[in-house]
């Protein structure tokens, strides 16, 4: 955002990002100084030079290749370096708090070194070399584990500190190229700009999963790609960027004013310790300590901001529960039924919902909603907007640890020590009681392929038991069979006829639901011939005769009819119907009737039932949030601090972006929940974190801005002696 100009509706923001445009020093040059400014070419006429059209394209390409390589980010974690839920979580927060670390290293070295062309170039290439680091280590025949883990964090390590240090540079960079007397050109060229972030934003999370799901490479979902094409989309924004260099107007380094804001407030701080002595006579303000070496008006502007970086202190809790839509919420994704009548979308894309919902609620509340408010004569100032978009985020989060409950109750129960479960598959020709020893599990026979309505437990006297069980076949003889069954484990017990007499055997089952959404399926051939099923895409599975077991084989959810099976005698086909959605299937092979094999399939993990469509709830509120709560925070920060300090709140708001991914990555792995009720705990903590800072802005003491305007052109920045704590006087904000 860009406080130089009025904001329009689209300026304002789509996505946190729009925030900032730049954590460079203030925008004028130093007085005194001449700088010898180079007019450049105009586009078709206007007073738009014709560099910001390579600027924005830049910035299009720079923000598809970030939005999309962090769109598939969890996932991969999850399923290429397998590594679980929680690490996955607090590895893709930890890269998301650096990227927000990294602009203050940014701003430093443009503003006091390079200047913010040259930063532009020099991190853009550590950028396009971090994507392709990152992409060779997704790649499977590259290494072992150890490597892919070694390659995906030094890429990612570049990538941040590219993706961050480029940051504050290029909106900024943009705003140089108009000459003072365009003003209101270089606010339509920020809302322009804005438009492009979160063009790269919606279509990246949209494409990039589709390339990791459905174009498969060695066997398996294409990292490879879904990184390789953001990378190379980094490569053509540098190219971009550099072929406008003879357009641009470049001005030099000017220092940096939060380096200088940070000195100050140290030595005021040391000054202060140094002078502990009750002799020395106190002082109004703390700050007042660095008058020995500092001028009156920077430290008076550096307690105008010290007020407002106060206010701060709630916001990352927010931003906390933001990041998690794509760790969380995908992870979440993953657990649902994601087919809308044919079109299949996989659980990453469903967090291209934001940009494009952040697109459509801008308009809706600046030329809506707010007017609406305005004519009710309803008093919503933007400390109110900002605690109503911690709710909707808080609200949001409930309304994800409801659809959390829906989905746990379907899921495969979890063994503890001295448990497991046993289900029955009846595959004989006639009824079979079950009885285990000393155990009252099953009140009545099983039917000839009954389907088992659920999993029952068995409780064990230590980590292993061996148990009797006794098969009672209706009618026929009774047979016994010992087994050992071990804790935390899941089994069927298959019950079959052989030579004439009935047996049984005990196989393990899958515990959990199937990675990724896919279904997983396993065959018990009771035919009298070895069978090889082929799949599509697949090894062929092998199945031997008179009651073998195959393991587990994953596949895309979808109808698998006409299969082809080669067996003694020939080939046959073989019709399993929908595999769907985190479910797991037995299929057991019986006959064949001409060509075709006949089976019996059973689901022993149920699929997905709960839609993917209800997570929109979820979305929408997160992201009205997010338009009250970042848009409307940024603006009203700007609007109380002199224009020379906007850097420095800048600097500010990106941090709180950091520390909230930070309590993410904390809460992960210090104190790891059931994800509902992690859920519920981000959401508590944002409602409470919502009613401390209403408090702090109830007490809050507004700057008007046409005060402060009066007072700088005026070179009058006095402070009262207590602006920095809060004062016991409602504020009209």
């Amino acid at each position: 955002m860009e406080a130089r100009g009025k904001m329009n509706a689209f300026q304002r923001d789509v996505s946190k990002e729009t925030l900032f445009a730049s954590i460079s020093a203030g925008d004028d040059a130093p007085k005194g100084a001449c700088t010898l400014q180079k007019k450049s070419p105009k586009l078709c006429g206007t007073n738009y030079p014709l560099s910001i059209a390579f600027i924005v394209v830049n910035e299009f390409c720079e923000r598809f290749s970030y939005y999309g390589m962090k769109a598939v980010l969890t996932l991969y974690f999850l399923n290429f370096l397998h590594w679980d839920e929680n690490l996955s979580t607090s590895m893709y927060h930890a890269f998301s708090g650096l990227c927000y670390f990294t602009p203050l290293i940014g701003a430093i070295i443009a503003d006091s070194w390079l200047g913010k062309f040259k930063t532009i170039i020099y991190l853009s290439i550590v950028y396009v070399i971090g994507h392709v680091i990152k992409s060779v280590g997704a790649i499977p025949v590259v290494g072992d584990q150890v490597l892919h883990v070694v390659l995906s964090m030094v890429g990612l390590s570049l990538i941040a500190f590219g993706t961050g240090g480029i940051k504050p540079c290029v909106a900024a960079f943009g705003g140089d190229q108009f000459e003072e007397e365009h003003a209101s050109e270089r606010s339509k060229f920020f809302s322009v700009f804005y438009l492009s972030i979160n063009a790269g934003s919606l279509i990246s999370t949209f494409v990039t999963p589709v390339l990791r799901g459905d174009v498969k490479c060695f066997g398996g979902d294409c990292f490879a790609l879904a990184f390789g094409v953001p990378a190379v989309l980094m490569v053509l924004a540098l190219v971009v960027f550099i072929s406008g260099s003879g357009l641009y107007k470049k001005m030099p380094p000017r220092g940096n004013i939060l380096l200088q804001v940070c000195q100050c407030v140290g030595f005021a701080i040391k000054n202060r310790v140094k002078n502990r002595s009750r002799l020395i006579p106190k002082r109004e303000h703390w700050l007042d300590w660095a008058s020995e070496k500092y001028s009156k008006q920077l430290i008076n502007e550096v307690k105008m901001v010290t007020r407002v970086l106060f206010l701060f202190i709630p916001l990352p809790m927010f931003w906390a529960l933001f990041d998690q839509q794509g760790s969380r919420w995908t992870l979440q994704a993953t657990k649902m039924d994601a087919d809308f009548g044919g079109l299949i979308l996989k659980p990453d894309q469903m967090q291209f919902l934001n940009p494009l919902l952040i697109l459509i609620f801008i308009p809706i509340f600046d030329l809506g909603l707010y007017p609406l408010l305005n004519l009710c004569r309803l008093n919503f100032t933007p400390i109110k907007k900002m605690a109503t978009g911690m709710i909707l985020a808080a609200l949001a989060f409930a309304a994800a640890a409801i659809i959390e409950v829906k989905i746990n109750e379907r899921d495969m129960p979890k063994p503890v020590p001295k448990e497991s479960f046993l289900q029955v598959l009846n595959l004989a020709d006639n009824k079979v009681q079950v009885t285990v020893q000393d155990r009252d599990l099953f009140q009545q026979p099983f039917e000839t392929f009954q389907d088992p309505a659920e999993y029952l437990k068995l409780i064990l006297s230590g980590e292993q038991q061996t148990l009797r069980f006794n098969l009672q076949e209706t009618p026929g003889p009774a047979s016994a069979f010992n087994y050992t069954v071990q804790e935390k484990s899941v089994y069927s017990l298959i019950v079959y006829k052989a030579g004439g007499s009935i047996s049984s055997r005990l196989i393990t089952d899958m515990q959990t639901k199937p990675v990724k959404g896919m279904a997983a399926v396993r065959f018990i051939n009771a035919w009298d011939q070895n069978v090889n099923i082929t799949l599509g895409g697949q090894e062929d599975i092998s199945v031997n005769k008179s009651y073998g077991v195959s393991g587990y084989t994953t596949l895309e959810r979808g109808n698998y009819n006409k299969r082809k099976c080669r067996t003694e005698t020939g080939e046959f086909s073989l019709d399993l119907g929908l595999l769907d959605f985190g479910a797991s299937y037995t299929v057991v092979i019986t006959n064949a009737s001409g060509n075709t094999l006949n089976a019996w399939k059973s689901e022993d993990i149920k699929a997905n039932h709960i839609h993917l469509a209800w997570q929109l709830p979820q979305y929408l509120l997160i992201s009205a949030g997010e338009v009250m709560f970042s848009i409307t925070g940024l603006a009203f920060s700007y609007s109380q601090a002199p224009v020379s300090m906007k850097s420095v709140l800048q600097a500010g708001w990106l941090l709180t972006v950091a520390f909230g991914n930070v309590i993410v990555l904390i809460v992960a792995q210090v104190a790891p929940l059931e994800q509902w009720a992690e859920f519920v705990l981000f959401a508590g903590l944002l409602f409470a974190v919502c009613i401390l800072f209403s408090i702090m802005g109830y007490f809050y003491v507004s700057v008007e801005l046409e005060d402060l305007k009066e007072k700088e052109e005026k070179g009058e920045m006095e402070m009262p002696s207590n602006m920095i704590n809060l004062v016991a006087k409602k504020a009209k904000i």
